[in-house]
């Protein structure tokens, strides 16, 4: 399981697995908070970083960005 902080993270992390030969769906996903791709052997993530920009605007609150974690704490306990 791989959770992206920001935009810039989620396509580097699409970019790298293209790179090392794994698969990325011919629709490539689009980031946004709290998304979640399942891309067969690792589900992937998106949350907004916790930058001053994203919390003071209130675009990433403590509540949102908790909950992200709580849907990867989701995924880790039905894939064991």
């Amino acid at each position: 399981m791989v959770v992206a902080l920001g935009q810039i993270a989620f396509v580097s992390y699409l970019s790298a697995r293209r790179e090392i030969g794994l698969a990325v769906p011919s629709l490539v996903p689009k980031f946004g908070q709290a998304k979640t791709y399942d891309l067969g052997n690792v589900t992937l993530i998106g949350s907004y970083r916790p930058s001053q920009q994203n919390t003071f605007t209130g675009r990433l609150t403590r509540r949102i960005f908790h909950s992200v974690f709580r849907t990867a704490r989701k995924v880790i306990k039905n894939d064991y």
